[in-house]
């Protein structure tokens, strides 16, 4: 890869991320001004950040727990375990990430949990739609994500967004409290102050998004300075997004775009990632040990379709 496309890419998803936490952070903060001026401002960024250090988090294995995941022995799938300690051992990792297996037809994959107590989950249609290649840059997304800490950056961000809607609502709480003195003119409240309790919720929403695509893009880069093939990547996310689509959707609608805008996504258009993937030459890293992939007996195919969760969750 060269290194300069190499630099360029980081310097701007890195520079992106700061951008949209410092965003995210100057709401905050504002909000707080507006409130109480600055000895609150201070003290509503110095509370979500204490919120964030000492709140644990929503446990790795309780998320796995409600998606009915269950650990891979390594018997099972042992060039995927080989495929998950090569990337973790190229990724930096001192601890390798627990191989998870979900009971679902969705095609999917996700990663929990701190870098140094992680767990990559796999689905059944995942395993059964992407051979070894495109399962090891998948894996090497993921494990990506693990080693730039993403679950910690995103865990940042979403507090900041709780800590805006709680001091959006107060503030528009005190509005209502103090409507009849604003509407004798005795108490005189700036109309920006009022846009700003009102929309800054959703502006932090926005930015948040913002940087879940940008992480992923992030992810992608990672991904290919682990397993140095571009391709395989691209082509398991352009099977993804078939899948996604439905063999029906194709025939009938193939010039389909996605309906909602591209604000609202939480990931980049497939297409924009796999553009990115192809301009990127392959790095001169060793060859994975990629093989012959098979699923073992152990792990019948899923039949019943995904539905709704009551843990809000969709499997």
């Amino acid at each position: 890869m060269d290194p300069e496309v190499l630099l360029r890419h980081k310097l701007i998803n890195a520079l992106q991320s700061l951008l949209m936490l410092g965003g995210m952070a100057g709401i905050l903060a504002l909000l707080g001004w507006l409130l109480g001026g600055t000895d609150l401002m201070i003290w509503t960024l110095a509370l979500a950040l204490l919120l964030f250090l000492l709140t644990p988090g929503i446990s790795s294995r309780l998320v796995l727990r409600l998606y009915g995941a269950r650990p891979l022995a390594v018997a099972e799938t042992p060039q995927l375990h080989a495929l998950v300690a090569e990337l973790s051992r190229r990724a930096g990792l001192q601890h390798r990430p627990t191989l998870y297996y979900v009971p679902s037809r969705i095609v999917n994959a996700f990663a929990v949990g701190r870098r140094d107590d992680a767990a990559v989950a796999v689905t059944d249609g995942l395993l059964r739609l992407l051979d070894l290649r495109e399962l090891a840059g998948v894996l090497a997304h993921e494990i990506s994500h693990i080693r730039h800490n993403d679950m910690w950056v995103m865990g940042l961000a979403d507090m900041m967004s709780r800590t805006a809607s709680l001091l959006s609502l107060f503030g528009q709480l005190l509005l209502f409290i103090n409507l009849p003195l604003l509407l004798l003119g005795k108490v005189h409240v700036s109309w920006l102050a009022i846009l700003v309790l009102i929309f800054a919720p959703t502006l932090i929403a926005l930015l948040q998004l913002a940087l879940s695509r940008t992480r992923e893009f992030d992810a992608d880069l990672g991904a290919v300075q682990l397993t140095g093939d571009p391709q395989g990547l691209a082509s398991a996310l352009a099977k993804l997004e078939r899948q996604r689509r439905g063999w029906l959707g194709r025939i009938l609608l193939p010039g389909r775009r996605e309906p909602e805008p591209s604000l609202l996504r939480t990931h980049p258009a497939t297409e924009e990632r796999i553009r990115r993937l192809l301009e990127l030459s392959p790095p001169s890293v060793e060859t994975l040990p990629l093989g012959y992939f098979s699923l073992p007996d152990s792990l019948p195919q899923v039949i019943r379709r995904p539905r709704w969760r009551i843990s809000g969750l969709w499997h």
